[in-house]
């Protein structure tokens, strides 16, 4: 079955086509494509919700044209739609939720919303190296991190997640107290390779708590403090990603020792961060536990992961929804 997918939860236009098969390891990605609205909000110092909407409207159907054209297929050859049905912002779900319905109505095939989440919990398995069942996986997006035992598809357990600021929020609002502007995840982390280790030492917050969830709200909080005293920015950007990639690693570790699990998925934007893979890696390394990353451009909010997620889905029995249907900005995994 030929499966679109549709990713519109924020600020990236994604559209992806994918090619399930009965067995779900030699299904294929055929092609994706993403738009990113960086440029338009970068102006605005953060994503404007009425903007990136009235973007979504614009990309998608020359996204779509695209893809099927890089693919070779035709509009008439698609199997079943898979949409982002949630978590994220109303407005930009909209879009990408009409879209699917219309062109699943006209072409009378199926159509499943997909939690955005899922996407990223499942799109390692698009990756050449593949993990196989059961495994822990570490989300860090922009809007979340969590730690999940995942089981097969559709079978997860919360195990914990931030009370507060999300990694990638905790990300960006720091590098634009050290004015690197927006988006300032990417760059805060280049900044701190040139920053001096220990220089500064910031809090690792909930690091002892016993438990696998997390806050980066106060580290954020006594980040200002150094930023206000006029440190060395370098060494400030560096004191504060040592002190988050340090929490997310060993957070993770005691996920797996809980789940008895060998196998850990890091996924989600954050999960690009150079500092966080190499030390997640060299920590591996020592417990002899496998690891396994999306590939670098499947990191950010895509099409391809909800393709393959609504493939999975369709695949296991799932049924398509009404053509009446609505979104969940608000939606637990």
């Amino acid at each position: 079955m030929l499966v679109l997918g549709i990713e519109t939860s924020c600020d990236e236009t994604g559209v992806a086509l994918y090619e399930s098969a009965t067995d779900a390891a030699s299904g294929r990605l055929l092609a994706h494509a993403v738009h990113s609205q960086v440029a338009m909000h970068e102006a605005y110092g953060g994503v404007v919700p009425e903007l990136a909407s009235r973007d979504h409207i614009q990309r998608l159907v020359p996204l779509t044209r695209r893809i099927l054209d890089a693919a070779g297929r035709r509009i008439g050859d698609l199997g079943g739609i898979g949409y982002t049905e949630g978590p994220g912002l109303a407005g930009a779900l909209l879009v990408g939720a009409s879209f699917a319905h219309a062109l699943g109505e006209s072409l009378g095939i199926p159509v499943i919303g997909i939690h955005h989440l899922e996407g990223h919990l499942l799109s390692p398995l698009l990756s050449e190296r593949q993990p196989a069942f059961p495994f822990v996986a570490l989300l860090v997006s922009g809007g979340h991190t969590q730690l999940m035992q995942v089981e097969g598809v559709g079978r997860y357990r919360l195990l914990g997640e931030t009370q507060d600021d999300a990694a990638g929020e905790a990300f960006d609002k720091t590098a634009k107290l050290l004015g690197l502007g927006y988006p300032g995840g990417p760059a805060l982390s280049a900044l701190a390779e040139s920053g001096k280790p220990g220089r500064y030492q910031l809090p690792r917050p909930m690091l002892t708590s016993g438990d696998l969830d997390f806050s980066f709200s106060g580290l954020k909080t006594a980040t200002l403090m150094l930023v206000r005293q006029k440190g060395a920015p370098a060494d400030i950007a560096r004191a504060f990603v040592d002190a988050v990639v340090e929490v997310l690693v060993a957070k993770s570790m005691r996920a797996l020792e809980a789940t008895g699990t060998k196998r850990l998925v890091v996924a989600g934007g954050v999960g690009a961060n150079k500092q966080l893979r190499a030390a997640v890696d060299a920590e591996a390394r020592k417990r002899s536990l496998e690891v396994y990353y999306p590939e670098p451009e499947l990191c950010t909010d895509n099409g391809a992961m909800i393709a393959f997620a609504a493939a999975q889905r369709l695949a296991g029995g799932t049924k398509g929804a009404p053509a009446a249907f609505s979104v969940k900005p608000r939606w637990p995994l």
